[in-house]
């Protein structure tokens, strides 16, 4: 019981503390102070108080789909053990469940985006889609790997087994790889830099943004809410590959967990300082070499 409501706690009060640590971390890259570290948790409170502009060309689509969005990402992160402990939810084969919850919010965004009759909201829609036809096998492969190790096709023992050391002679080179391709997968599903850059407005290399234009208010405010528990959820299944730690004390583990999700978020800050977005021609490349990686990481397992 105590487990499972740290790990709510966690899931509904960190997202977005992760984007305030990556707005951050790009500001002292550039030389400048940049906004506080719990800036986008003023930006939800004043966007919850303010109205909402609807376009009378809209549909029901276009005011349910960011709740049907957040509440896919909210229920996708019960899925996800936290440190060394299991998650709230699991069962036989909820790895489906958990990369389909992403693309049910995935359908509900993009056509929200087609419910406004935009041609320039339908164009970054079909840039979304597009992309993840592309980031999603790297995630079956790699959920792969998890499964061959652990012996499960439970998200549970899967992520957990790296940390347990139930394997015997633990293929570290396996792992890296599938933590590179599922790193890769995290920027392409988030927007960030290469492959988006979530700071931009009105261009024509968007591909998110452009999708949540005439989003307004409260609304606006899930949509944004959205996004970060959908980096922090992501973050979660990267950081169980990348740095499996169990200590035995719980407080440790869930410090760790947490310095670990604020470890990534760090990261990404990093890569968004010292790269360029791509051109939209290249990204197809990124997310192909993910999945080239992912699938290497599982060859190397039938050696």
């Amino acid at each position: 019981m105590i487990n499972g409501l740290i790990h709510l706690l966690l899931l509904v009060v960190m997202p977005p503390l992760s984007l305030g640590v990556i707005n951050k971390t790009k500001a002292l890259f550039a030389g400048r102070v940049g906004p506080p570290v719990l800036q986008l948790y003023y930006d939800l409170a004043r966007l919850m108080r303010k109205g909402m502009v609807i376009s009378t060309a809209t549909t029901w689509i276009f005011q349910a789909a960011p709740v049907v969005a957040l509440a896919a990402v909210g229920l996708a992160g019960l899925l996800v053990p936290f440190g060394r402990f299991g998650s709230p939810i699991h069962f036989t084969g909820d790895l489906v469940l958990f990369a389909y919850l992403f693309g049910l919010a995935r359908f509900f965004m993009t056509a929200a985006a087609l419910d406004t009759g935009s041609a320039f909201e339908g164009m970054g829609a079909s840039r979304e889609v597009t992309f993840a036809c592309f980031a999603e096998p790297a995630i079956f492969l790699a959920f792969l790997v998890l499964a061959k190790l652990s012996g499960s096709i439970s998200l549970t023992p899967m992520l957990l087994t790296p940390a347990t050391g139930a394997v015997v002679g633990l293929p570290v080179a396996s792992l890296a790889l599938v933590g590179a391709g599922l790193f890769v997968v995290l920027l392409a599903e988030n927007c960030r830099i290469p492959v988006d850059d979530p700071n931009t407005h009105l261009e024509l290399t968007m591909i998110h943004e452009v999708m949540v234009l005439d989003h307004s208010g409260p609304l606006f405010g899930l949509i944004l809410y959205g996004a970060a528990l959908k980096l922090f959820v992501l973050s979660a299944v990267l950081l169980h590959i990348l740095l499996p730690f169990q200590t035995g004390w719980m407080i440790l583990d869930y410090a760790m967990f947490a310095a670990g999700i604020l470890g990534i978020a760090v990261g990404i800050g990093v890569v968004e300082s010292v790269m360029a977005r791509l051109q939209l021609r290249h990204v197809p490349t990124l997310l192909l070499a993910a999945c080239l990686l992912c699938g290497f990481g599982f060859l190397l397992l039938l050696r």
